[in-house]
């Protein structure tokens, strides 16, 4: 009993320190850069030794995988409960609207996600790791959208599923980009709500909750 009452407490302080040095690196990311942060720098914000870093992670690369799959399931999760289906048909408008008020768009996690795909487009190996990341994001919108094709016909410009997928993604990542410069998060809600709802529906389906926004 007593080993197993041990156990539990290195495993909690392991859980805790992990997530300590993710929250000071994102912190860190955010200011300087990455690319232009080393592990010390991660270790002193955190206050943890190099030894501590690498019993959790064996890379500033690794760390990152980390932080962007806890923001990309964040996404996934918002996503997936804003298209979730509360009667016979989808409302594709009022579901667009449910996503884009409680999607992140946090710039300090844009600038990071900016820097790491520069990082990952000089490096092969890092390119396809992200790839991987990104078409799990994909999956997960595209499972949404597959459950709620029997009572919403997607346009059939977008191919299928897959490709509205991939649509929603990339305007995503569009609506973003521009955050990035102009810094106006209530404007890249309204534009991601205004190309979402373009895409999803085939221009008949416009509620009046579509209008609102403009």
């Amino acid at each position: 009993m007593a080993v197993k009452e041990t156990t539990g407490r290195v495993t909690k302080r392991r859980v805790r320190t992990r997530a300590n040095l993710l929250d000071a690196a994102f912190a860190v990311f955010a200011a300087k850069g990455f690319g232009r942060v080393s592990i010390e720098e991660v270790c002193e914000a955190a206050g943890y030794s190099r030894g501590a870093f690498y019993s959790n992670f064996d890379s500033l690369d690794e760390l990152f995988f980390a932080l962007y799959q806890q923001r990309a399931d964040l996404i996934a999760e918002q996503v997936s409960g804003a298209l979730a289906l509360d009667g016979p048909d989808l409302d594709v408008p009022a579901a667009v609207d449910r996503v884009t008020e409680v999607l992140l768009l946090d710039r300090d996690w844009l600038l990071v996600k900016t820097d790491f795909l520069v990082h990952a487009a000089r490096d092969p190996a890092v390119a396809q790791s992200l790839l991987e990341h990104r078409a799990r994001l994909r999956e997960a919108i595209a499972d949404r959208l597959s459950r709620a094709r029997g009572h919403t016909e997607l346009p059939a410009v977008l191919g299928d599923i897959d490709g509205a997928a991939h649509a929603v993604v990339a305007a995503y990542d569009g609506v973003t980009t521009q955050l990035l410069l102009d810094r106006d998060v209530e404007h890249a809600r309204v534009w991601l709500g205004q190309l979402l709802t373009a895409l999803l529906t085939d221009g008949s389906d416009t509620s009046a909750s579509a209008h609102n926004r403009t």
